[in-house]
């Protein structure tokens, strides 16, 4: 179940991220009414802040495949620190 989960956050956050894209080619194009365009923008933040912690949520579930000294494996959180 865990996994159905996580698809459908992935397939959320790649609907949200194209509705945001199509918000802004829709502003960028300047053929927007002033209330439309404060609405796709109203939108668009929501979109950012909602794609913005499916991205933080999918860090945190990501973890990195580690080889000891003595040759074993183990996997431990993936940090930030742990990028270099």
């Amino acid at each position: 179940m865990a996994g159905e989960q996580g698809a459908t956050s992935i397939a959320d956050f790649e609907k949200s991220l194209d509705e945001l894209e199509k918000l802004v080619r829709d502003l960028e194009q300047g053929e927007l009414s002033l209330e439309q365009s404060l609405t796709a923008f109203e939108r668009g933040v929501k979109l950012t802040r909602e794609c913005q912690q499916a991205l933080k949520s999918a860090e945190q579930r990501v973890e990195q495949l580690v080889q000891n000294s003595d040759g074993t494996l183990e996997t431990r959180p993936f940090t930030e620190d742990d990028s270099d």
